[in-house]
């Protein structure tokens, strides 16, 4: 088994390692060169390349080259640039957190030259070197079934955490649709904590909740794990800046909710949340302060105050 990736971050560079790691032969390649050949180094089934070309041509046919790259421009310039090295048969699968819109162009480009593609929803972090990946597929059948002998050694288990969800376009929209969700499930913890964390009477320890929620509470999850774990070493936060930022999915699954009709305020609202995080609400709230100093006469808050 041998298979081409070409972006070895913090999720890609994991990936090379499960994979490498399961006997698989790993074609590498990273913009930073040297971070492929440090996991060359530390993993003998991968080998690490100086370019893309080299990677494309230093595997034999069929081939299948997994991209695991920022979504958009530097996505779509991977894709056009390795169209050109590809041949009929082959395989290109997108990892990244892409729109399904723009998987169901690529492979409609792509399919012009006889080249397959799969679009692959990703999730594990940067835990799932350890644990696994959950990988939701979208592709022809014949497709998804050449790729699912790499999706399980990813998977946490062979014959589960993996999914062929649907036609091309399928696995980045599950994967938007997961991410959406993630966003309303830690926007709730969040708030919740908060509402704690300011009763000041009642002096909570907010560490010792958060463990105790973790086991037979029906808020228990890997999302409470963490911050059970990050609140046990430090419960003020002093030093975190609240600002939060938001993925391209999270913009998308609000849209989406809007394009279809269906109601998604829990989702819609944790991403405003984030965006007033970033400073972006802050102009409004300006003339909301000045709206009632203009019709109450209440005081404006100036900043060297």
């Amino acid at each position: 088994m041998q298979i081409g990736l070409y972006g070895l971050g913090r999720m890609g560079g994991n990936m090379a390692r499960r994979l490498a790691r399961a006997g698989v032969r790993v074609h590498a390649f990273n913009r930073s060169v040297e971070v492929a050949r440090a996991i060359a180094a530390e993993e003998p089934m991968v080998t690490a390349y100086d370019s893309l070309q080299a990677l494309v041509q230093g595997m034999s046919g069929p081939r299948i080259l997994w991209l695991m790259l920022p979504a958009g421009e530097p996505t779509q310039k991977a894709v056009d640039e390795v169209a050109a090295w590809l041949a009929p048969g082959d395989l290109l699968v997108d990892g990244a957190n892409g729109y399904y819109k723009d998987a169901q162009r690529r492979a409609a480009g792509l399919a012009q030259r006889g080249i397959h593609f799969v679009d692959v929803g990703v999730s594990g972090g940067i835990w799932g070197l350890e644990y696994g990946y959950c990988l939701m597929a979208g592709g022809a059948p014949e497709a998804v079934a050449r790729l699912a002998p790499y999706l399980q050694a990813l998977a946490p288990a062979p014959d589960r955490g993996w999914l062929h969800a649907g036609p091309v376009g399928a696995g980045h929209f599950v994967k938007m649709i997961h991410n959406g969700i993630e966003y309303g499930m830690m926007q709730a913890l969040a708030e919740g904590f908060a509402l704690m964390q300011a009763k000041r009477e009642f002096d909570l320890d907010l560490a010792a909740i958060a463990e105790v929620w973790r086991h037979g509470s029906v808020v228990r999850s890997w999302l409470l794990d963490l911050t059970a774990e990050f609140l046990q070493a430090d419960a003020a936060l002093e030093a975190v800046v609240p600002h939060v930022a938001d993925s391209g999915e999270g913009r998308w699954t609000a849209q989406e909710a809007i394009e279809q009709g269906v109601p998604a305020p829990v989702i819609t609202l944790a991403l405003m949340s984030r965006f007033a995080s970033q400073g972006r609400g802050d102009f409004a709230h300006k003339l909301l302060a000045m709206m009632r100093k203009g019709f109450g006469g209440h005081a404006v808050v100036r900043g060297e105050e």
